[in-house]
C-alpha cells in the first residue's frame, strides 16, 4: 500500500471515530454552550480543549519553520504567542466577577453600543474564516503539492468530515473530541521526538543552542509576539468562548494551565525545525526532518497534523454557531438544526480562500497586527470611555493591519533591521496610536465633567 493510501486511510479512520465518539446533541444548550446535560465541563476537558484548539496545524508548522530559519529564538518567537492565555485568564476573570459580563460581546455591548458589537463581530467573522483555510490548507500540503488535484481533493474532504462529526454536537463534541485529541497529540509528540532529540549532531545541546538572539534573526518577531499577545486574544472567540462556559476560577485555572502546557507543545514540537536547521534540510521541514526517519515518523507528523487541524476547525465551527445565535441574534428562535446551517455556511466561506493561495504565516501576523487596538479596550475595560474611544482604538489597529499588508514602510521608518522589521515598526506605532485613540478621549471627557 503507497504511502498516500495510508495517508487517506488516517484520515478517513480518525474523522470517522471523532464521528463515532462524539455525543448528539440533546439539547440547545449542549449544542450552544457545551454542557451536558446541562453540567458545565471539567477542569481537564476545558484545559485540553483550550491547548489542542490552539495548537494548530498552522501553529506548529510554523514553529518548525521558525525554527528550521531562526534556530531556538524562532520557536521562543512562536511560543510567545501563548502568553495571549496569561493575559486572556485574568481579563476574562475581572469581566465576570468585578464586570458580571457573562460573554466578551456583552461587555462590548453594554460598554459601547450594538454598533461596536457588529464591528466586533465582523472582525472575529474574518478570523474564524481565517481559521478554516489556514489549519486545512497544511493538510493539503501532506496528500499533494500545493494547487493540486490531490491537494484540493484532500482539503475539501478533511473539511467535510471535520464538519460531519462537529455538526452531530456541536460546541459539545468539539470539547469532547478536543480531550481525544490532546491525548493523541501528546503521546504522537513525545514519539516523535524519540527520534529527533537523539539524533542531533552533539546532541541536544546543539538544538537549544541554535540561533543568535539578535533582532534580525528572530527577535523582531518575539517582540511582535509579546505585543500582539495583549490584544490577539479577545479576536478569537475559540479562545474566549471558553472562558464563560464554567465557573470563573475554574476557567482562569485553565487557561493558566492551557497556557504553560502550549508554551511547552510550541517549542517542543518546534525542535523538528530546529534539527532540520543543523542538518541543512530544506522546505517543508517538517516534511523534510520526517523523510529521514521513515514512514513510521512520516505517518506519526501526518497524524499530529490531522489531529491538530481537526480540533481547531470543530472548535471553529462551534464558535461560529455560538457567534451568529448567541451572541448576534440573542438566543432567539435558538435551535440546533439552524446551528448546523451556520456550521456549513462558514465551512463553505472559510474553504474559498483555499483556492487563492494564501500564506499561512500570513494568517496570524496580518490578523494580529489588525486587531492591536482590542488590546486598550480590555486592559482598561473598567473605564467608563465613550464610545468614539473604541472606534478610535480599534480603527488604528485596522488601519496598521491595511498598511502593513499594501503600504510597505519606508526603510528610513523601520525601528530595526532584517525580517519582520517592518512587522515590528508597525506594530509598536499601531500599538501606541491605538492606546492614545482609546485614553486621549476619555481623559478630555473627564476634564469637561
Amino acid at each position: 500500500m503507497s504511502l498516500n493510501a495510508i495517508q487517506w486511510l488516517l484520515m478517513l479512520g480518525l474523522s470517522g471515530l471523532m464521528f463515532a465518539l462524539s455525543p448528539w446533541a440533546k439539547s440547545a444548550n449542549d449544542f450552544f454552550r457545551g454542557s451536558r446535560n446541562e453540567k458545565e465541563p471539567s477542569l481537564f476537558m476545558l484545559t485540553g480543549s483550550l491547548v489542542i484548539s490552539w495548537l494548530f496545524a498552522k501553529s506548529i508548522t510554523n514553529a518548525a519553520d521558525l525554527g528550521q530559519q531562526f534556530g531556538l529564538v524562532g520557536t521562543v518567537a512562536y511560543a510567545a504567542y501563548y502568553c495571549s492565555f496569561f493575559v486572556a485568564a485574568y481579563i476574562i476573570y475581572a469581566l465576570r466577577t468585578k464586570g458580571g459580563f457573562k460573554s466578551i460581546h456583552h461587555f462590548l455591548e453594554t460598554r459601547y453600543g450594538r454598533g461596536a458589537l457588529f464591528l466586533f463581530s465582523l472582525i472575529i467573522a474574518f478570523r474564524l474564516m481565517n481559521e478554516i483555510w489556514s489549519n486545512s490548507i497544511v493538510i493539503g500540503q501532506y496528500f499533494g503539492p500545493q494547487g493540486s488535484r490531490e491537494y484540493y481533493l484532500a482539503i475539501l474532504v478533511f473539511t467535510v468530515l471535520t464538519l460531519a462529526y462537529t455538526m452531530k454536537g456541536g460546541f459539545r463534541s468539539s470539547l469532547f473530541t478536543d480531550m481525544l485529541q490532546m491525548m493523541l497529540f501528546v503521546v504522537l509528540l513525545v514519539f516523535v521526538l524519540s527520534f529527533v532529540l537523539p539524533s542531533a549532531p552533539g546532541g541536544v545541546k546543539t538544538l537549544v543552542s541554535s540561533g543568535s538572539w539578535k533582532l534580525d534573526q528572530g527577535v523582531n518577531l518575539l517582540l511582535v509576539a509579546f505585543l500582539q499577545s495583549i490584544s490577539y486574544p479577545f479576536h478569537d472567540p475559540v479562545m474566549t468562548d471558553r472562558g464563560f462556559i464554567s465557573e470563573p476560577v475554574k476557567a482562569r485555572k485553565a487557561f493558566l494551565a492551557a497556557g504553560f502546557i502550549g508554551i511547552a507543545c510550541i517549542l517542543l514540537f518546534g525542535f523538528v525545525g530546529i534539527l532540520g536547521k543543523v542538518n541543512g534540510l530544506g522546505t517543508p521541514v517538517v516534511a523534510e526532518v520526517s523523510k529521514l526517519f521513515g514512514t513510521s515518523m512520516m505517518l506519526a507528523i501526518n497524524l499530529i497534523m490531522l489531529a491538530s487541524a481537526a480540533s481547531t476547525i470543530d472548535s471553529t465551527f462551534a464558535s461560529s454557531t455560538k457567534l451568529v445565535h448567541l451572541d448576534i441574534l440573542k438566543g432567539r428562535n435558538l435551535n440546533v438544526g439552524s446551528g448546523r446551517i451556520t456550521m456549513a455556511i462558514l465551512a463553505l466561506l472559510g474553504t474559498l480562500p483555499v483556492f487563492f493561495n494564501p500564506a499561512v504565516l500570513s494568517a496570524t501576523t496580518i490578523s494580529g497586527t489588525m486587531v492591536l487596538g482590542l488590546a486598550p479596550v480590555f486592559i482598561f475595560w473598567y473605564i467608563d470611555a465613550p464610545k468614539i474611544s473604541f472606534y478610535l482604538a480599534v480603527g488604528s489597529g485596522l488601519l496598521a493591519g491595511i498598511c502593513l499588508v499594501f503600504f510597505p514602510l519606508p526603510s528610513t521608518w523601520l525601528l530595526s533591521k532584517g525580517k519582520y522589521a517592518d512587522l515590528l515598526t508597525m506594530n509598536v506605532w499601531g500599538t501606541l496610536i491605538a492606546f492614545a485613540g482609546f485614553l486621549v478621549p476619555y481623559y478630555i471627557l473627564k476634564r469637561k465633567v
